[in-house]
């Protein structure tokens, strides 16, 4: 029985087969529509979703290294080079050689790339804002606590090396 051959199955998986599927639903359709402002505004600079990751923690992080950032964002050295070479070309990061290793390449956003760091972040704040005010969490700690338990433990220290963030 060749593949074309096999009988269509009708009927949608359920949580009867073991997986939580409105969770993973309600994360896909959230992650969709928490990137869509920041999708727009990327698009007209021509730039794409591995252009925000990379200046979202270069200016969470000023001066992380171009290893530290390929640790982060778990992408290969041809893919960040090319994002890269993209932000600093249009002025966006600035990469300094590092002061105890001349090898290393130091990344810091310039006041162009934190504008637009800004105008990314800012509707995804909004939008989050929105949303606990919605399920009435009071304590955004909470979402934070679950957001966390959801990446691979031994990665959790990633996540540590960030600024607080916290205005309250």
């Amino acid at each position: 029985m060749s593949h074309q051959d096999a009988p269509p199955i009708k009927a949608p998986l359920t949580l009867k087969d073991g997986v939580d599927f409105a969770i993973i639903e309600h994360l896909f359709f959230a992650y969709r529509d928490f990137t869509s402002d920041p999708d727009a505004i990327l698009a007209q600079y021509g730039f794409g979703r591995a252009h925000h990751r990379v200046l979202h923690f270069v200016n969470r992080r000023p001066g992380l290294t171009v290893a530290e950032l390929l640790d982060v964002l778990r992408i290969t050295k041809q893919s960040l080079a090319r994002v890269l070479k993209q932000l600093i070309d249009d002025q966006y990061i600035v990469q300094v050689q590092g002061p105890r290793d001349r090898r290393q390449r130091e990344l810091y956003p310039t006041q162009k790339g934190r504008d637009l760091a800004l105008a990314l972040a800012l509707p995804q704040s909004r939008r989050i804002r929105a949303a606990l005010e919605e399920a009435q969490l009071d304590d955004s700690a909470v979402v934070e606590r679950f957001l966390r338990a959801m990446v691979d433990p031994e990665l959790r220290a990633q996540m540590d090396k960030l600024p607080n963030g916290r205005s309250r």
